[in-house]
């Protein structure tokens, strides 16, 4: 028997949308085991500048219950090898938008350095949780102004 591909596919999976989910599955058909990564509501403050929707435990709880996930595991550091360091994958998943990016390749030359493949994914630009925050600041905005 070969060995065992542990895969790792991070993400904030903050207002849960079919690009998450396509990422996750895709992950999944490439690893023997998957397990999903979920940035701390502290991590997307820091790095991102963003509040969370959705709290981290409620984004894990989804995230654990999707039946290609094996495990989950909550990032409360920015650098992916701190990831690496306490999970030991093999395989790393990001979507293609990092690919040939200062940070995509700053990536896959550490990851290199200890075995593990950087696979790249078609990231799902017609819907993202960018996009999905954007509707929610104008819904909001909109109710804002009628309750006036």
């Amino acid at each position: 028997m070969g060995t065992r591909i542990v895969g790792y596919a991070a993400g904030a999976f903050d207002l849960f949308h079919v690009g998450h989910l396509n990422i996750l599955r895709n992950a999944r058909q490439h690893c023997d085991v998957l397990i999903a990564g979920v940035v701390s509501d502290e991590m997307l403050r820091a790095v991102k500048g963003i509040d969370p929707v959705v709290p981290e435990d409620e984004r894990a709880e989804i995230v654990r219950h999707i039946s290609f996930v094996d495990d989950v595991y909550i990032e409360t550091k920015p650098a992916k090898m701190d990831a690496w360091h306490d999970l030991h994958f093999t395989r790393f998943f990001k979507g293609d938008d990092w690919r040939g990016t200062e940070k995509g390749l700053r990536l896959e030359r550490e990851f290199a350095s200890v075995g593990v493949e950087v696979v790249y994914f078609p990231y799902t630009a017609h819907t993202s949780s960018t996009t999905l925050r954007r509707a929610l600041d104008v819904l909001t905005r909109g109710e804002l102004a009628v309750a006036q």
